[in-house]
């Protein structure tokens, strides 16, 4: 069980520290689609928290879409349509669901073994034409205020799936599916609410990725010195506030966290200057290194600089290429 930690003498409420903390479990699939969460009883033992806050907690995550309460067994983390194995089917195969079931596990085996859609395109018809109208666009979407988030995964997707793929503002999305006639919405999971409500009237599926979990970062964050100055940058503001209140949680008031987006040049330039570490995603690691070299000079030692990981996780990306027929990689 994820052990949550509440920081009583924080400023952001305890309310919020446990959503965001569930939140971010959830995204990471540190609790997969199915997974039963803790029941109220159980992380009021963990936490402290009255059951009623934690109650609050839950009802707020399933209005957001992301868990669901089934009557007598508990709270589940919601599976969403395509993980169940759904989509938008043709007539035919809505009228056999079995034969549905059976062509989708049949042409998934045959694209894991290697074979290609053109290969199995007479057998498989009506799968593979509706694979290849989703894959015909790809359109990433986040809100404006996270539009770093997007960036992120544009270029991990362009590079992963060789396909054209456009970055649209959730905001925007409505007007650019108006006059699309078939595609693919990729979003990360803490957006698949208000992406389904877009999408699904025009007939677009959209499709969450689970976001890397930092499990490495989080685990040397535990073991950094008390009173230690580590840094944050990146390229999403959004990371940025979660990765504020996950280090928080863990360690309370015992390091001193400074953030910078990596287009803030006053702030990555004081983090460069008085932290001991930072931490910072692939794409603003070349600007750190610039600024580094910029301030080497009047840096008494340099910082240790950790590179996280890919922002979308290996297991999403492999989905993703199956989904849009274009076969899985091998690792």
């Amino acid at each position: 069980m994820i052990q949550f930690q509440i920081h009583s003498d924080s400023e952001i409420p305890a309310s919020k520290q446990l959503f965001d903390q569930i939140r971010f479990a959830i995204a990471s699939r540190q609790y997969p689609p199915g997974h039963r969460l803790p029941s109220t009883r159980q992380l009021a033992m963990i936490t402290g928290l009255h059951r009623n806050t934690i109650s609050k907690v839950y009802q707020q995550l399933e209005e957001d879409g992301l868990v669901e309460s089934l009557a007598g067994s508990g709270i589940y983390v919601k599976i969403q349509g395509y993980e169940g194995g759904t989509h938008l089917q043709s007539p035919i195969l809505q009228q056999y669901p079995q034969a549905s079931q059976l062509i989708r596990k049949s042409l998934d085996d045959l694209l894991s073994q290697g074979l290609t859609l053109s290969q199995v395109r007479e057998l498989f018809l009506n799968e593979i034409d509706w694979r290849l109208r989703c894959n015909a666009k790809v359109w990433i979407t986040v809100p404006i205020a996270d539009l770093g988030a997007g960036k992120l995964m544009l270029k991990e997707l362009e590079q992963a799936l060789a396909i054209p793929v456009e970055l649209v503002p959730l905001e925007d999305l409505p007007q650019i599916l108006a006059q699309a006639k078939s595609g693919t919405v990729v979003t990360s999971r803490y957006f698949i609410t208000p992406a389904e409500a877009i999408a699904t009237p025009y007939g677009i599926r959209v499709i969450p990725v689970d976001i890397y979990d930092y499990s490495k970062e989080l685990d040397m964050i535990k073991r950094l010195p008390q009173d230690s100055r580590l840094g944050i940058v990146s390229l999403s503001d959004g990371i940025l506030r979660v990765a504020q209140i996950l280090i928080h949680s863990l360690r309370g008031e015992d390091l001193l966290v400074m953030s910078a987006q990596v287009s803030e040049t006053d702030k990555l330039m004081a983090i460069v200057r008085t932290t001991q570490t930072i931490i910072t995603d692939k794409d603003s690691y070349p600007m750190i290194q610039r600024a580094i070299e910029s301030a080497r000079e009047d840096l008494i030692r340099l910082p240790e600089i950790i590179c996280t990981d890919n922002y979308i996780g290996e297991k999403s990306i492999n989905f993703l290429r199956k989904e849009l027929g274009l076969g899985i990689e091998e690792t």
